[in-house]
Parts: C-alpha cells; structure tokens; sequence
C-alpha cells in the first residue's frame, strides 16, 4: 500500500517504513505527525477530492536540520555591481509508520 501525501507545498510518495526530507515542520525529534492523503494506492485506488475522506499517514520526527548550501551571484556589466549570497534550505527527516485508512 502507498499513498500521495502533500506537506511543505510538495507531494511525495510514501510507503511505511519510508525515510523522507521535508520542508521544516513545527514538531520536536520524536513526536508524531499526521499527513493528509491526496491519493490511496494499492489494490485498489482512492483519489481524493482534494483529500481522500478518514485516511492520513501517521509519521514520526527523526531530526531537523540544513540542505547543502547553494549560492547566488549576481552581476552587472561595466558598473562594478557584484553581489554574493548562499542559502540553506531547513527540513525535517520523518519516517512514515502507517497509512491508516
């Protein structure tokens, strides 16, 4: 059984005992968090509309931390404008324990 979950304005799909990186959740290493259902898979399948009715996915915080760094450069030809900035993205590891429904 999977399902297609959406979080962080992304959809994933997810199978139990599935680590994943998600954009930052408001929850502590160890909590549990519930995932609404956009799509139930299997044997037979569930789409939603926009979410599939008494279905979630129930999954526990690993950790929280950084993506890589990426960097963004900007430049101007001919008038010595030149600017330099990085990024890291937060996310949060989860692993999915059961899809109920």
């Amino acid at each position: 059984m999977f399902a297609i979950v959406k979080t962080g304005g992304k959809q994933y799909r997810v199978e139990p005992g599935l680590k994943l990186r998600v954009e930052k959740l408001e929850a502590e290493p160890g909590s549990e968090v519930t995932l609404p259902v956009l799509l139930l898979g299997g044997e037979k399948t569930v789409v939603g509309a926009p979410f599939v009715e008494g279905a979630k996915v129930v999954a526990e915080v690993l950790a929280h931390g950084k993506g890589r760094k990426i960097t963004i450069s900007r430049f101007k030809a001919k008038v010595q404008y030149r600017r330099k900035k990085g990024h890291r993205q937060p996310y949060t590891e989860i692993l999915i324990k059961e899809i109920q429904g």
